[in-house]
């Protein structure tokens, strides 16, 4: 197999007209990631942080993704060189690594997720990453090295006073603001002007490194617009869950304003 794969999450980064969105899956139900490709997100990231999803179901999820064009990005609890490579061998064409504070722990995840020289990942062509062993050994490590993506989540103040120099790290693509947890470990509100200034900070920094970075918001136009306007990139717009729930809601909201007698 000679064709060069890309990466359907850089290529949404390109796009000059809007906005890379996505949406996080945390449901173990593999339908879930067929209708999120079915309306159009360009990428998925699937949450094994805040979900109770085991590794098998993520490697399901990654390849329903891959056929049905989203592409497949994983959050992983915590760094554990083990399971990036089971990961990245699973196809993800991405990896999202929460509370990353520093340098340092950028670098380390950066060489996780790359082959030698520039990292410590295994080889392993034989996975779905090396299309079961019909891509060459040459496009599989190409594709490890260049599209393969790394996402750093600033989710602390030191992290974000840091952005700058984390974007800076060779290996790390993007950087994606938790602001939940940022406002969280200072003990205020996502819209206290504390927390709002030092997003800002972290948003000029990244940029200024030349990295995209993104954020969590919701699933209106208004809130797409409002990250734009404060720098990001890519969004994810809500999470499969959370849309179900949603709909379902106003369904049953439409279903009860209906009444006998009319």
């Amino acid at each position: 197999m000679a064709t060069k794969r890309t990466s359907r999450f850089r290529a949404a980064l390109t796009d000059p007209s809007g906005p890379a969105l996505g949406t996080w899956v945390k449901l173990p139900a593999m339908e879930s990631m067929e209708l999120v490709a079915l309306a159009g997100f360009d990428f998925a990231v699937i949450d094994l942080e805040h979900s109770p999803m085991s590794l098998e179901t993520a490697a399901q999820h990654i390849g329903v993704a891959l056929l049905a064009g989203v592409s497949p990005i994983v959050r992983i609890p915590a760094l554990d060189g083990g399971i990036v490579q089971r990961v990245l061998d699973a196809g993800a064409e991405g990896i999202m690594l929460p509370h990353v504070d520093s340098v340092e722990q950028a670098e380390a995840a950066a060489a996780a997720v790359r082959f030698a020289p520039l990292g410590t990942r295994g080889v392993g062509s034989t996975s779905r990453a090396g299309a079961w062993g019909a891509t060459s050994r040459e496009e599989y490590l190409r594709f490890g090295q260049e599209e393969v993506v790394l996402i750093a989540q600033i989710e602390s103040a030191a992290a974000a006073r840091a952005a700058g120099a984390i974007a800076a790290v060779a290996g790390v693509d993007a950087l994606l603001i938790g602001a939940a947890d940022l406002s969280t470990s200072e003990g205020r509100s996502e819209s206290d002007p504390v927390v709002t200034a030092l997003i800002a900070d972290a948003v000029r920094d990244t940029v200024a490194a030349g990295k995209p970075i993104g954020n969590a918001g919701g699933a209106t136009a208004a809130s797409v617009q409002t990250s734009v306007d404060v720098g990001y990139r890519f969004t994810l717009m809500s999470n499969d869950a959370s849309l179900l729930g949603g709909a379902a809601a106003a369904a049953v909201q439409a279903g009860r304003s209906v009444r006998y007698g009319r």
